[in-house]
């Protein structure tokens, strides 16, 4: 360890500004469990039950494996790259440049899915808790719920691309506020369970059935809703970007990395498992996926509590809709301003709040004609905007991870003079196991695999063209630090 990292100040290169190193092991734990949140696994609790027939708390426990093995690959290579925190930074550093493109343009889908699936959950949530609003409204009484979704996704994509364009964020202590809520209607759901599960008879098997229930069980349909569950982690990965601002980086950021995906997991297994107690292994139908978790609170403690979460999770999303698509428009504006995309739309900053106007406007119309199709579509998709958004998403989120695993060996192997077939199995079983989740999507959603592979292949067409076949400079996709 050199005297840098004993110290408590980074200093920046000749004439900047000093980073203090104010962040201990537990405020990295805090934050990572702000981002990735309590409830994590409410949201997308349908679509993971519908998959894997039930068996719910198995496929969070399996991806919890793939994560801490994915867990100590960023921790690792945020040692080597203490400023990036980028899964196509280390990938085109440590294998190569061209693959490190590939992993950055899946990056980029997955940014402009997250508030397509979030609008499209807003959408689903609002539903459940007013669905008769538009009934007030004159001329729209009647209205049907399928264009009562249309008109949410509409006020949804709408009102996050207001908030971005007028510069109006949550602060840090908000988040948090939030967060504690969120561990507090955590609580009184299990509470609610804990009461629902005393009266009631209970048939052999009754409390192992959320792990194995030979009725519903099979390989196949286990690992494809294992495929989705990795979702219930996202936003671990951020720990690594706070390098510079760590006490002892090279121990806690590997450390706070690996700890808030056990944390995580375990809270989110409790979660589920004690949903599956109320549910069991049933279906829900395609009305009710984005709001299965809030149908099962509903049965366990009454409407109360069914509005009680329906509208935490709402407000959740909510506030990850306003950030995913002003992280979006960074990541486009970056492209614009390296000339990656027309700079003269992409590359634009409105000067009195400097944000990314035009990227904003336009994120927020993809959230709107995406969730839509996708919706019209969801009979011949095998699934609703939320649900196919969501394994999209999967698709390039796996593929960062793999990367990610796959940069940590090639680091150990060829770099590293002190490693050993341990170190080295770590990164190989990591991006192995990220590899057979991401073969599943392709067999459970085949749909959603193949838009993934069309982002990809036009992906790497339009950086052939640009790059004069991969001879120049590749894109970056960095998000700015100069924009709000």
């Amino acid at each position: 360890m050199t005297n840098q990292e004993n110290n408590n100040t980074v200093t920046a290169p000749a004439g900047g500004a000093r980073l203090h190193r104010t962040l201990g092991l537990w405020n990295l734990i805090i934050i990572g469990m702000v981002i990735v949140q309590p409830t994590a696994p409410m949201g997308i609790y349908g679509v993971i039950s519908n998959k894997a027939h039930g068996h719910v708390v198995t496929t969070v426990f399996i991806a919890m494996i793939a994560m801490l093995f994915t867990a100590i690959g960023y921790g690792r290579m945020a040692r080597i790259y203490p400023s990036a925190g980028s899964a196509y930074t280390y990938v085109g550093q440590e294998i190569h440049s061209f693959l490190g493109y590939v992993v950055g343009w899946a990056t980029v889908l997955a940014y402009l899915l997250n508030p397509l699936i979030c609008t499209a959950f807003c959408a689903k949530a609002a539903m459940g808790i007013l669905p008769g609003i538009l009934n007030y409204i004159p001329g729209l009484a009647n209205i049907s719920p399928d264009l009562s979704f249309y008109a949410w996704i509409l006020f949804f994509a709408a009102f996050f691309t207001w908030t971005n364009l007028h510069g109006i964020k949550t602060s840090a202590k908000l988040e948090e506020g939030l967060c504690a809520g969120m561990v507090v209607v955590v609580v009184l759901f299990l509470a609610c369970v804990v009461r629902a599960v005393w009266g009631m008879h209970h048939d052999p098997g009754f409390f192992t059935h959320p792990f194995y229930d030979p009725a519903t069980f099979k390989t196949s349909y286990l690992f494809a809703g294992t495929s989705v569950a990795v979702l219930t982690y996202i936003g671990f990965d951020a720990i690594s970007t706070l390098s510079e601002e760590v006490e002892n980086p090279r121990r806690n950021i590997m450390l706070a990395t690996v700890l808030v995906c056990v944390i995580a997991g375990l809270l989110s297994a409790l979660e589920v498992y004690a949903a599956q107690l109320i549910w069991g292994s049933k279906p829900f139908p395609s009305n009710m996926v984005e709001t299965a978790f809030a149908q099962v609170s509903g049965r366990a403690g009454g409407f109360w509590l069914f509005q009680t979460v329906n509208f935490t999770l709402l407000i959740a999303n909510m506030g990850s809709g306003m950030g995913s698509q002003l992280a979006a428009g960074r990541l486009l504006y970056g492209m614009g301003r390296g000339n990656a995309l027309p700079k003269s739309f992409f590359g634009v900053i409105e000067p009195k709040h400097r944000i990314p106007r035009n990227n904003i406007l336009l994120i927020g119309a993809i959230a709107v004609a995406g969730s839509g199709l996708m919706e019209i579509f969801s009979a011949k998709l095998g699934g609703g905007a939320y649900e196919i958004g969501a394994q999209c998403l999967v698709f390039g989120t796996l593929i960062a991870f793999m990367g990610v695993n796959a940069s940590s060996f090639v680091h150990l192997l060829l770099r590293q003079k002190n490693r050993n077939p341990i170190t080295l199995a770590v990164p190989f079983l990591g991006f192995s196991i990220c590899l057979f989740l991401w073969g599943n999507v392709a067999y459970s959603a085949l749909s959603a695999f193949l838009v993934g592979l069309i982002w990809l292949v036009v992906g790497i067409a339009y950086g052939a063209v640009r790059t004069k076949g991969f001879r120049s400079e590749l894109v970056n996709f960095d998000i700015p630090a100069d924009v709000d």
